[in-house]
């Protein structure tokens, strides 16, 4: 047998194999709570709050309702991210969108809300809160 047909023998049985040498990732970790910082700019305070999966939280003239927030497991390097909805209620009391998308608690500057008056971020998604879930019906 030739050097280069056992090589590709060689190739071909590890690539057959490879898919073993795969790093394993482990499901995100789905939870019921987003932990969310903002900045009311005129004051000066920060402010940490948590809301809970698609209920509606004021933040200042902003209204933030985050709809699904994910965690890597324990075992894995962190990474957070949530999908959120913000709304700015104007001082003609409308309501408007302002922002749809995904915020990424380990990258704060990517997809964070600056508003002229409020910064909001994402600060982690946890499994439990000191504030009361939401009433359902």
């Amino acid at each position: 047998m030739t050097a280069r047909r056992l090589f590709s023998r060689a190739t071909l049985a590890l690539l057959g194999l490879g898919i073993g040498f795969a790093p394993a990732h482990a499901e995100r970790v789905k939870n019921p709570v987003a932990e969310f910082s903002g900045v009311d700019k005129i004051t000066g305070r920060i402010t940490t709050f948590d809301v809970y999966m698609n209920e509606t939280r004021e933040f200042g003239a902003l209204q933030v309702t985050p709809r699904v927030c994910y965690s890597s497991p324990e075992t894995e390097e962190p990474k957070t991210d949530a999908f959120v909805e913000v709304k700015e209620v104007t001082l003609d009391l409308e309501i408007r969108p302002i922002f749809s998308g995904w915020m990424f608690a380990e990258s704060p500057g990517v997809n964070a809300i600056e508003h002229p008056v409020f910064d909001l971020w994402l600060k982690s998604c946890k499994q439990k809160s000191d504030v009361p879930p939401p009433k359902t019906n």
